[in-house]
């Protein structure tokens, strides 16, 4: 199989769940690389200035510089992109004549939002090769479907759900709260105010959108820091910006890495029934306003009650082992390609569900 990663091109710390499900496809099955290494800003800023003044997208896209010119010496069953962006699609006419040597094709586009689609509509126009496209917002899937012209399905984020299990030897979560990405200032000034007087322990952002060294070694730090976090606050997708999403409501990685490592999650989740299939379980997720005065209260009360917070916990590691581990998702990829699973795989279902046991059965799990 041939794997497209933009992992050489982009650091930024929210492409560390991309990078982790493509490490995972590579576990799984034989896979030859795409790699482009230099950056295609320049391409960008030429294919800009073309369209602009010859008002043609065709011409911008076959006039621009390509900086990684890549041709495929021999065949492939399946072809698999991951773009988290729609500028990454850019990538993809680096690699010539790619449709002829790959039987099947398949593409994920993590994020494309209503608003933006008519600027992106030309990238997304490159699509139409692929046999068909996952999203990873709902609410996008007819335009993108509309516009490229082919099977577009929608396909959350996934987990590795092992790395981020803290079972076998659970640590103690000495964290009280645990706050990353976007936050409430309101929400957050409250929390920190209770760290600075020692009433809690709040771990939270002091950087907003940096780079990662090295995206698996930040992957295991988020997996056990999570792992040692009693609270962990987690919102719908770009929660702070009504005005660019709209009356979309989506969700992302967060949701499945607290629940994954064990937290208890709070925070405000979409109201549809796509969120309620991929957590149908009771309490996955503690509702709370995005800004809310109430938060010390809440917490308080939920302390009160250990054997629910101990069940929450429990649910939520045995059902993120049981459904989002990245080789469910893998596996909706490859029944779409229509290929068959492959015996690493097997191992690894057979692996999520030992562990899974080991949970339910463990009388002080979650405690």
């Amino acid at each position: 199989m041939l794997l497209l990663s933009q992992r050489k091109l982009q650091d930024h710390v929210s492409r560390c769940s991309n990078y982790e499900f493509e490490d995972a496809i590579a576990r799984l099955n034989d896979i030859d690389w795409i790699l482009p290494e230099h950056s295609y800003d320049f391409s960008l800023k030429i294919y800009g200035l073309i369209k602009r003044y010859l008002r043609s997208s065709r011409l911008a896209d076959t006039l621009k510089p390509d900086p990684n010119p890549i041709r495929l010496s021999k065949n492939y069953p399946l072809f698999f992109a991951y773009f988290q962006h729609p500028l990454d699609i850019l990538t993809l006419n680096s690699i010539k004549g790619w449709r002829k040597q790959c039987k099947k094709a398949i593409c994920y586009l993590e994020e494309i939002w209503l608003k933006d689609i008519p600027v992106f509509q030309p990238f997304l126009k490159l699509l139409h090769d692929f046999d068909c496209i996952f999203l990873g917002v709902r609410d996008s899937l007819a335009e993108v479907e509309r516009i490229t012209k082919r099977p577009c399905t929608y396909l959350p984020a996934g987990i590795d759900a092992v790395k981020f299990c803290p079972y076998p030897n659970p640590p103690s979560r000495c964290i009280d709260v645990l706050n990353m990405g976007r936050r409430s200032p309101m929400t957050h000034n409250i929390l920190l105010q209770a760290f600075e007087q020692e009433k809690i322990f709040y771990f939270y952002d002091t950087a907003k959108s940096f780079s990662v060294y090295n995206p698996q070694e930040h992957r295991t730090l988020l997996s056990q820091t999570i792992a040692r976090s009693r609270y962990f606050i987690v919102n719908r997708a770009k929660v702070n910006e009504p005005s660019h999403i709209g009356e979309q409501s989506e969700f992302g990685p967060r949701f499945f890495e607290g629940a994954a490592a064990g937290a208890v999650m709070l925070g405000d989740y979409p109201e549809n029934e796509t969120f309620k299939h991929y957590f149908d379980w009771s309490d996955a997720v503690i509702r709370m306003p995005f800004h809310t005065e109430d938060i010390l209260d809440a917490i308080a009360r939920l302390d009160t009650q250990p054997e629910r917070l101990a069940k929450i916990r429990r649910e939520n590691i045995i059902n993120s082992l049981l459904k989002h581990d990245w080789v469910y998702r893998w596996e909706t990829i490859l029944n779409a390609a229509e290929l068959d699973e492959t015996p690493k795989m097997e191992q690894r279902k057979a692996q999520l569900q030992q562990l899974a046991e080991f949970v339910a059965n463990d009388l002080n799990s979650c405690a």
